[in-house]
């Protein structure tokens, strides 16, 4: 679309994705990506505004996907007209999935052995008989996903090492499927490796540099055999390193990507989504009632549980433009979403002067885990999505109404 608009005039509900903001992300990451050899890829799973994917193209090195859906947006968005990487992980794919992810992906890894043994004659076939695949390499690389058990993850929900975790397979795992010969001795089964080229692991949620050099160091210890295999070219490091943030150890990360390239032969990939998107977005919302409970309640047109699901799930209290911690300023409000879940709260805010009905308010770092879990429970509209420019200009790029709602049921 062509309205152009300050953001103080924009409809509301309203994601508003701040390009400045994305750039200055995407050219801190280019910089570590220089400086240290590492690949970095988008991950989708936080951010999928494949709106902006021509200007990150100029900046990363292609995108990770947690399934088909998102492997197919990245090769049609980033991978095939830019020529970028396009991977992909799954806790399991369908023989479909397959057929459909052996042409447009570069990188593909199994959550387990037995997933590698399901999928591997389908893609030995492949590479000899359907030509190349398409993206950076001259056919789909394979590789496993290790669980090292150990994570520095705080939130439960978000730790894919906490005891139980499906994800990634664990040392004993592995050496029950070597039947219990190690890597290096002539008797251990090699042709479970065949065609495996690289390894992968993901720890990480939110955290700096630290908890990462602590797991690499783990991850040495107990898949170091595994790691010197020549035939291993490639590790990936995952997701969930702030790597933008202004206290990030970017020096120690530069360093150790490129220890871990030259001890192992390997290319290092990072595979950020956070990094990415992080404080380069907004919701905006309006006030649509206050009532009164104890307290008083401002009723929005923007909901936690539709808009904003990591509210109620991490849970966290997002940043809200020219406001306050509660009782700090005069005027507190517990804002609330227009559904009918009890629970469906933002968070309680103090403000400077009061609220009315009809005020905007600006929720910041909007851009990650929103747009990619927003829902219509309730029938609850879904935001339009808008491009800010640095010159201060809105552009409306996608609308959503009834239609949206009416086809997902």
């Amino acid at each position: 679309m062509v309205t152009r608009l300050s953001i103080t005039r924009i409809p509301t509900p309203a994601f508003v994705i701040d390009m400045k903001a994305l750039r200055k992300n995407a050219s801190i990451l280019k910089d570590v990506a220089e400086q240290s050899g590492a690949h970095i890829l988008l991950a989708q799973k936080a951010y999928s505004c494949y709106a902006t994917y021509p200007e990150l193209s100029k900046y990363l090195s292609g995108t990770t996907a947690s399934g088909y859906h998102e492997a197919r947006l990245g090769y049609e968005e980033m991978g095939r007209p830019y020529r970028k990487e396009t991977h992909v992980y799954a806790p399991a794919f369908t023989t479909e999935d397959m057929e459909a992810l052996l042409p447009i992906c570069d990188h593909i890894v199994f959550n387990s052995i037995a997933q590698w043994q399901m999928h591997r004659e389908r893609i030995y076939e492949y590479w000899n008989t359907s030509g190349i695949g398409l993206g950076s390499s001259e056919r789909p690389a394979c590789g496993l996903r290790i669980n090292p058990e150990y994570s520095e993850i705080e939130t439960e929900i978000y730790n894919p090492c906490a005891k139980g975790s499906r994800l990634g397979i664990l040392r004993n795992a592995l050496d029950q499927a070597l039947g219990n010969a190690p890597v290096t001795s002539d008797s251990w089964d090699a042709s479970i490796f065949t065609g495996i080229s690289g390894l992968h692991f993901h720890t990480h949620c939110e955290q700096g540099f630290e908890p990462l050099a602590r797991t690499i160091k783990v991850i040495e210890e107990r898949f170091v055999d595994l790691l010197s295999l020549p035939q291993i070219k490639w590790l990936n490091l995952g997701g969930g390193h702030h790597i933008t943030k202004d206290d990030y150890d970017r020096d120690g990360l530069i360093s150790e990507v490129k220890r871990l390239s030259e001890k192992y032969n390997v290319t290092v990939y990072l595979e950020p989504g956070e990094a990415v998107a992080i404080d380069a977005g907004c919701l905006v919302g309006t006030v649509l009632d206050i009532v009164e409970n104890g307290m008083k309640i401002a009723i929005l047109d923007v909901s936690a549980a539709c808009h904003m699901p990591d509210v109620l799930e991490m849970p966290y209290r997002p940043p809200l433009y020219n406001s306050y911690e509660p009782d700090e300023k005069p005027f507190t409000y517990r804002l609330a979403g227009n559904t009918c879940l009890a629970g469906d709260v933002i968070g309680d805010y103090s403000f400077e002067k009061e609220l009315k009905v009809g005020d905007r308010l600006y929720f910041g770092d909007m851009a990650m885990y929103t747009m990619v879990k927003d829902n219509t429970f309730n029938g609850m509209p879904l935001p339009s999505i808008w491009i800010l420019e640095e010159n201060g200009q809105a552009t409306c790029y996608k609308t959503f109404g009834y239609e949206d709602f009416k086809s997902r049921l």
